[in-house]
């Protein structure tokens, strides 16, 4: 296991400014995963860290020790990449003690460490066999296990799901999770699917643009995003945002008026706000309700079902709302063009000022002393 620390690191590439001033701390035996849409940079961090690019400025501390100018194989992590990166000529017990036999360990410790991974990884069976024989899955799992013989500090890895089916996806995200409860070990995974970051992370990192916007527990960022940004990206369906106003601004307390009329009062710091002000208010789709009952309502008209069996996806909109998605239980039997009527709860929903950054909470004693605890954990 290694504690892993990142100071103000940047990386540029001629004028194209890449990451900026990243600043993180990875505890020892922490799943991290760096999260963002394409181009934010979450690659480029990874690559970073494994010693595979070079940070304009900054320093990268394992277990103390600054590596920023380490080859990648002195630095004792393993990465696995999005491509399995197999020898096609090689059996997996090849593959996975290819990097040991470089090194010229000795051949009965090669073994032991190939066995043992492949025990790990319910590849004892498959040793034998050639890539082009094995399943999607199965060459991840060669790739994790080639990584796991090197008995490294530190795991990186690049959006290694990104190949598999869905089915599969889901199978390897349960395995790798198990696999980090059984290790021990510092995992640092690189993604762009938000689903993945919320089940496997310990600690997820949002990135946009080259800088950090969250650090924290996924349900952290799920319950109290700090910006419009996050709050969108995390969780799926993403977020509905809806235009209001401000008709009455107080220490503790926001109202706002909806379209359609309806006031809903928030427990926002409202210090900074004045009537007049437009804000946007966000709230996801579970929180909706289909009825109309709630602290205030609006009139939709139904224009998709998305019937999944065990839930729905209900697409609404209005002349003033582009898309407004409600998630319910069971199915939905309306017909396309229905008027519907939506209830919102004030304490589900969350409000941004225009530069995207969320109103401050309100918060009693109790809530500071839980909302405490969940930053200590993260």
């Amino acid at each position: 296991m290694a504690r892993v620390e990142l100071k103000n690191i940047n990386k540029k590439y001629g004028d194209v400014h890449v990451l900026h001033d990243i600043n993180l701390d990875i505890n020892e035996g922490e799943f991290v995963v760096f999260v963002g849409p394409s181009g934010c940079g979450k690659s480029t961090l990874l690559r970073t860290l494994a010693g595979l690019e070079e940070p304009s400025t900054g320093d990268i501390y394992l277990d103390n020790r600054n590596v920023v100018k380490e080859a990648p194989a002195d630095r004792e992590v393993a990465m696995v990449f999005q491509s399995y990166a197999l020898y096609p000529q090689m059996s997996v017990r090849d593959n996975m003690s290819f990097g040991l036999r470089i090194a010229k360990k000795n051949k009965a410790e090669i073994d032991v460490k190939v066995e043992m991974a492949a025990q790990l990884l319910k590849l004892d069976r498959l040793l034998d066999r050639k890539p082009k024989e094995l399943s999607g899955g199965q060459r991840q799992r060669v790739a994790i296990g080639r990584a796991i013989v090197r008995n490294p500090k530190l795991f990186l890895f690049d959006e290694p799901l990104s190949n598999l089916d869905a089915e599969l996806r889901v199978d390897m995200r349960v395995q790798l999770s198990k696999l980090h409860d059984e290790l021990k070990s510092t995992m640092v995974y690189v993604t762009h699917d938000q689903v993945e970051a919320m089940t496997l992370a310990d600690k997820i990192v949002v990135l946009r643009d080259g800088k950090v916007e969250q650090v924290g527990a996924p349900m952290q960022l799920y319950h109290h995003p700090v910006n419009q940004f996050v709050a969108g990206f995390i969780g799926s369906p993403r977020m509905n945002f809806l235009d209001v106003r401000v008709i009455d601004a107080r220490e503790k307390s926001v109202t706002v008026v909806l379209t359609g009329g309806d006031q809903l009062t928030l427990d926002r710091e409202g210090s900074g706000l004045k009537p007049g002000d437009d804000l946007t208010l966000g709230i996801r789709p579970e929180h909706i309700h289909l009825n109309g009952t709630g602290d205030a309502c609006m009139n939709l008209t139904l224009d998709v079902v998305e019937n999944l069996g065990a839930q729905s996806y209900v697409h609404c909109s209005s002349s003033t709302i582009e898309k407004c998605i409600v998630l319910v239980s069971g199915e939905v039997d309306l017909p396309a063009g229905s008027a519907t009527r939506i209830g919102l709860n004030a304490h589900n929903c969350h409000l941004f000022d225009p530069q995207g950054n969320a109103v401050r909470k309100v918060l009693s004693q109790a809530s500071v002393v839980r909302e405490s605890k969940v930053v200590s954990m993260s």
